[in-house]
Formats: structure tokens, C-alpha cells, sequence
């Protein structure tokens, strides 16, 4: 595979020409739109044939029930699980059913030979996280017991293969008692003959203050659990100034001490399938940038000729362009950014990759997880 940085000149027609690619397969693999224009610093990724023997790297993409069922069908293929988010649970320890039905998607991913995983997530009535409902469970031995036992016989009924554990904004107070709630899921999941996946905030020490951080004990919960995903992506986030969602130089940061406390083929690493468009000047508690796809992303620049820039720190696109007389910034991923990510999973030798989310397709992205990572060059 070549990842091609366009130049000033250049059209679908005269790459295809120069690499002795079909222009169909550009367009394709590129999900470039008619009539196909392109803007410079665009990365085009070019395949020489079709490669489809499973990907290289164990991927997991996170679903909302509403989801695309072209979207899902594509995506299928190049996944080993499927992260249906989500459920809920209310003090008493009940289960709350996604607001969809699932039940299509636990077929799909069958017919896929793809996990279907139940992800389970403490929100509030306001469809946040929300540290008092997770106090509230993991104090109450009895709520805590419930909700295991309703989880396991959700995974018996609905044809799940695993759970995943997406706790938020846990109290610095419940640390230990998380990690033992993790510890019980896991053993029951796994008289199932499933794993129990617990999805982990990005932090760069076991003492970090925050509320994101100072309530999952690392070393702990990759003990309790079968396997670790780290969110290593929000440092550009919707209510913070414009950035890199997922610079690499931050991610390494996070894998650096993730290593050292966590067996490094439990861990994987969240990457982003999103971006960010901000309006300048940012205003602290004001600003709030819009999410949009990569796909998206491009298409605005296209839209608005603005050239593309690559931060070569962060390895991640970006560019400016004006509307309305208001400058933005858009920050995205790209063909370059997803290498980047996926070296990082063979340098560290890490598990896999989680994807949050798989709402948008994103081709290139899955395309890459099949390649040989050294044997792809940038030009």
C-alpha cells in the first residue's frame, strides 16, 4: 500500500495513471464523492489489489443501536467484536435496554463471525455519566450482585460474547470497589467462557488527579480484567481549544506507563473515527466545537479549497478555512494518522484497537488494519 499526499495538480485520473491503479479503486477505497475533486495535502491511500485475509491488527467497534445497517455491513468484515452500546442499570442493580432493539445487530455480527459485545454504561436520567448511580451500585452489595447476575443472563438470552465495561467519572472514593465489581464481572463472564473488556481513561501515572482518573486503579483493573482499552483520544474535545483529537505524541505518553502496570497483549488502544470543526477566536466555557466524520472533513475542505496541513508532532491533519467571515479549524484523521496509531499497536505490541465510534464509515481506516505496517510508505 502507498499513502499519497496530493499536490498541487493532481486529479484522480493522472494518479491512477502514474501508479497503474484503476480509478475506480482510488474512488472506492477513498470514498471520494462525483465529481471526485481533491485538495492539496489530501492523503489518498492506493491499494495494488485486493487484500481481505483478516485484519492484521484485533479490531473492536462501539455501535449505537441506530446505526446504519449499510454502514454496520461494511464495517463487519474487518472487526472481531462488536461493542453494541448501550446498557444501563438503575441503584437496584436492573438492568436498562438500549432505547433500540439490538437483536438485528447481535444477528449481523453472527453472520459477520464477529463477537457481539454488551457494553454497559453507568448514565443518569440525563443520558450522562453519573458517579452517584456508580456510589450507589458498588456500595450496595446487594445492587451489585443484581446487576452481575442480570448481566450474565442478558449475554445467556441475547447471544452476547462478552461485556465491556465503560465506567466514567468514577469517585476517587469508589476506586477499590470498582476494581472489585470488575474483578466479580469478569469471573462470572467467564464461567460463561467470555471475556470481560474494561475500558480505561488515558492517564500517564497511577496518581493523577481528575475525576476521569483518580478512580480506576490501572495495575488493578488489568489484573481484575480480561483486557484493557485505553480512550486514548479527547484531547481536542467538543469544549476545549482546537487540537489533535488523538495526537500520537500524547497517546505514546499514556502506553508508556500503561506498559508498566498492565501485560502490554491485554491493552488496546481507542482510536478516534471523528474529528472536530472549531469556530476561532475559542472562548473558554463558550466555545463548542460541532463533531463531524473524517469523510466529512475532507469534503469541507474540498468545499472551501483550503489546503491541508499535517502536524508532524502530533501526526494528524488539520486546516483552516472562513465562513460567514468566522475562521475554523478543523481537526481530523486521516490515512497518515491511522498509520501512525497502528504502529504504535505493533511497536508496544499491544492487543488490538478499539474504535469508538463505527457510526460513519471510515475505509482507508479498516483497509490499513489489513497491511503489512512496515511495508506501507508515505510520498
Amino acid at each position: 500500500m502507498i499513502i499519497y499526499v496530493v499536490k498541487r495538480g493532481d486529479n484522480v485520473s493522472n494518479i491512477a495513471a502514474r501508479y497503474g491503479i484503476s480509478e475506480e479503486r482510488i474512488i472506492y477505497v477513498n470514498q471520494l464523492n462525483y465529481p471526485y475533486r481533491l485538495v492539496v495535502g489530501q492523503s489518498l491511500l492506493l491499494t495494488f489489489e485486493d487484500i481481505f485475509d483478516g485484519n492484521k491488527i484485533p479490531a473492536n467497534g462501539f455501535a449505537y443501536p441506530f446505526i446504519s445497517a449499510w454502514v454496520l455491513r461494511q464495517t463487519l468484515p474487518f472487526l472481531e467484536e462488536l461493542s453494541v452500546f448501550s446498557y444501563g442499570f438503575t441503584t437496584m442493580g436492573e438492568l436498562v435496554l438500549p432505547q433500540l432493539p439490538t437483536e438485528w445487530m447481535i444477528r449481523e455480527a453472527y453472520y459477520y463471525g464477529v463477537r457481539p459485545i454488551l457494553t454497559l454504561t453507568p448514565f443518569g436520567p440525563d443520558g450522562n455519566f453519573n458517579n452517584y448511580l456508580i456510589h450507589a451500585v458498588l456500595s450496595d452489595e446487594n445492587a451489585r450482585n443484581a446487576l452481575i447476575t442480570n448481566v450474565r443472563n442478558t449475554v445467556e438470552d441475547s447471544g452476547y460474547q462478552g461485556v465491556n465495561i465503560d465506567f466514567e467519572f468514577i469517585l476517587s472514593e469508589d476506586r477499590d470497589l470498582f476494581t472489585a465489581f470488575v474483578r466479580d464481572m469478569t469471573f462470572t463472564i467467564r464461567e460463561l467462557g467470555y471475556e470481560v473488556t474494561v475500558d480505561l481513561a488515558p492517564k500517564t501515572s497511577d496518581n493523577q488527579p481528575g475525576v476521569l482518573y483518580e478512580g480506576k486503579d490501572y495495575a488493578a483493573l488489568g489484573q481484575a480484567a480480561d483486557r484493557a482499552l485505553i480512550m486514548t483520544y479527547e484531547w481536542g474535545y467538543t469544549y476545549g481549544p482546537a487540537m489533535a483529537v488523538a495526537p500520537i505524541n500524547k497517546v505514546r505518553e499514556v502506553l508508556d506507563y500503561a506498559v508498566t502496570v498492565i501485560p502490554n497483549r491485554k491493552i488496546s488502544i481507542g482510536v478516534p473515527n471523528y474529528g472536530y470543526d472549531w469556530r476561532l477566536p475559542y472562548v473558554r466555557g463558550e466555545s463548542k466545537a460541532v463533531t463531524i466524520g473524517n469523510i466529512e472533513a475532507l469534503q469541507i475542505a474540498i468545499n472551501n479549497n483550503s489546503e491541508i496541513r499535517f502536524d508532524e508532532v502530533a501526526k494528524t491533519p488539520y486546516f483552516t478555512y472562513v465562513s460567514d467571515g468566522t475562521t475554523h479549524e478543523v481537526w481530523f484523521e486521516d490515512a497518515r494518522s491511522i498509520l501512525a496509531k497502528y504502529k504504535l499497536i505493533r511497536e508496544y505490541d499491544l492487543y488490538g484497537l478499539g474504535c469508538w465510534q463505527i457510526m460513519q464509515l471510515f475505509r482507508m481506516m479498516w483497509i490499513l488494519a489489513q497491511a503489512e505496517l512496515e511495508e506501507v510508505t508515505v510520498e
